[in-house]
């Protein structure tokens, strides 16, 4: 029985690049859990351990990804399993350049059915232990993403891998409407306090923030429990998980 992304009903088709069907509605209404829900169906079916819904953005320093959710969620993403031996820089490139899908690692089934499909290049290293598939998808606003799955004992059928992309469409465009919703119900954030957020996320202390910010210890500190305050955070690295949920700093 195949499963639907969300219960509203498709009014009509258009092709996606590789003449991927992906609806041309979506429903709004949803969760981010229950997009995480139907990822997860996603990766039962490809016999995926683990799985990753990420953002593309583009800056001076070249295409980077933003994790949405992955395998680990309601926990925030950090190890990132899905992405194991694969260069981050290199994915994101090519999900940036191309809607065509991409693999990786040494599983012999997976490997000989992915070899046989033209469009799909494979990435990285041979000897890469865990095998990985990453979908590259847009939304119709434009906002490119990838969604990978990895595992010891991935497996697709070959003939199946239009129908798991246009899964992939169908999922990447909800999370964004999703994400796009819970950004504009988000309370405002100043400038300066995302400044010191995103400097969070790097993993800068405050010291370091009120350094490169050119601000008092005290201010920095301020800035950024405000910024926890606004976004019903508990502390200062659970403001930053929300934050990147919502697409407020990448």
């Amino acid at each position: 029985m195949k499963r639907r992304l969300f219960s509203a009903p498709i009014v009509e088709q258009n092709t996606a690049p590789l003449g991927v069907k992906v609806p041309a509605q979506t429903s709004a209404t949803g969760k981010l859990p229950d997009a995480v829900r139907h990822c997860r169906w996603i990766a039962t079916d490809l016999n995926a351990e683990h799985f990753g819904v990420y953002m593309l953005n583009v800056s001076s320093e070249g295409v980077t990804m933003t994790a949405c959710f992955d395998s680990n969620y309601p926990e925030f993403c950090r190890a990132a399993p899905q992405l194991a031996g694969i260069d981050r820089k290199q994915l994101a490139r090519h999900a940036r350049a191309s809607t065509a899908p991409c693999w990786w690692g040494k599983n012999a089934a997976f490997a000989d059915v992915m070899q046989d499909l033209p469009f799909a290049p494979r990435i990285g290293a041979s000897d890469i232990s865990t095998s990985g598939l990453a979908f590259p998808v847009n939304t119709e606003r434009g906002q490119s993403g990838v969604v990978v799955f990895s595992g010891t004992e991935l497996m697709a059928e070959a003939d199946s891998i239009h129908e798991f992309h246009g899964r992939c469409f169908s999922l990447f465009e909800a999370v964004y409407r999703i994400r796009r919703t819970e950004a504009e119900r988000a309370p405002a954030i100043s400038r300066r306090e995302l400044e010191c957020l995103r400097l969070t996320s790097a993993g800068c202390t405050s010291e370091e923030i009120a350094r490169q910010l050119k601000l008092s210890v005290h201010t920095a500190n301020q800035y950024l429990t405000q910024t926890a305050q606004k976004l019903n955070a508990v502390n200062r690295m659970h403001a930053v998980a929300k934050a990147l949920r919502l697409g407020l700093i990448g």
